[in-house]
């Protein structure tokens, strides 16, 4: 069910031993948003603690400063940033899909799967709902509040540059960097600072980059071996999927990532002519209008070769949002 503003700071207001759950492969914003919430719930009294199905990538290790481990049994569940009870990870989703109390989220595309859930689809991430909560609370925003919500506010819109973004985003960067976040340390950290073996990586799949639809198609897709031989993992991902739709005249770009179960995961990034989330309903996924996922559990080629129809398609209906 549905709840409006007021309600989820009424949730908030009277909860009490807290787990906070985040998407599986955590980034930036699910990260930064679900530690801020963490560490507002206990300025207000409350027991809080947080799950993640994977382990947290090293780069984001610096968002737990001060959020200590707490042992206790857990009586009330918020998820920040997940769209999908599947998003949560297998043995998250096994253990706690269906007891999340609350979801706080701004994916437009929500499944609905929490008791009750609070979206803000015209929010550029999920901290951005965060804050704007926290504050409601009451919540003094420290800095290490304020690093966890820039980065995610940050993450999740490349350093302010995708269209998602709007003045109340930089006035609420504005209020973090105020509030002490180290917008510059962590614009270094997310942006500008890639181990060697990233590099490697980006040179195999662009080498491997396929153009559809006189150039407005880009395809990109890593494999397993190749994480594997650059030494990377799934969270050196993202960078390489903001690629696809950076050559000029592309309109959609698809990035195709291989599970270790060898299904696929497509990730998709178009401008401002094709709605990315529209494509990926199709295929029983969703997100954003210029960003977007689905899953394929065939082989790279034959998931590619039910997706190109479809990209084309828009392509012709020009489907703006």
């Amino acid at each position: 069910m549905k709840i409006d503003f007021k309600s989820a700071v009424q949730r908030l207001q009277n909860c009490d031993d807290v787990l906070i759950l985040t998407h599986a492969n955590p980034d930036g914003d699910t990260l930064g948003g679900a530690f801020a919430l963490l560490q507002g719930l206990r300025q207000r009294g409350k027991r809080a603690k947080m799950h993640t199905d994977a382990p947290i990538p090293p780069r984001y290790a610096f968002l737990a400063a001060g959020c200590a481990e707490d042992c206790f049994d857990e009586a009330y569940i918020i998820s920040v940033d997940v769209a999908d009870k599947k998003l949560l990870g297998g043995k998250t989703q096994a253990l706690y899909g269906d007891r999340v109390d609350l979801s706080i989220d701004h994916h437009g595309t929500n499944r609905m799967f929490a008791k009750e859930t609070y979206v803000e689809s015209d929010s550029a991430s999920a901290s951005e709902v965060v804050y704007l909560l926290l504050c409601a609370l009451g919540v003094v925003i420290t800095k290490p509040i304020a690093d966890c919500l820039y980065t995610g506010c940050a993450t999740d819109t490349g350093c302010f540059r995708y269209s998602n973004v709007t003045a109340r985003t930089h006035r609420i960067a504005s209020e973090l960097i105020s509030c002490g976040a180290d917008h510059a340390q962590i614009n270094t950290l997310m942006f500008e600072t890639k181990k060697p073996g990233f590099l490697r990586l980006e040179q195999q799949v662009l080498s491997g980059m396929e153009l559809y639809a006189d150039g407005r198609i880009c395809v990109l897709t890593i494999t397993r071996t190749m994480l594997d031989d650059a030494d990377c993992g799934d969270e050196d991902i993202d960078e390489l999927v903001a690629l696809s739709r950076q050559m000029e005249g592309v309109r959609i770009g698809a990035t195709f990532k291989e599970r270790p179960d060898g299904s696929y995961k497509l990730s998709l990034r178009t401008h401002e002519d094709v709605d990315a989330s529209a494509i990926c309903a199709v295929f029983g996924g969703g997100g954003h209008a210029r960003a977007a996922g689905c899953s394929f559990s065939e082989d790279r080629d034959t998931a590619l070769q039910r997706l190109l129809p479809v990209l084309r398609s828009f392509l012709k209906e020009g489907t703006a949002r």
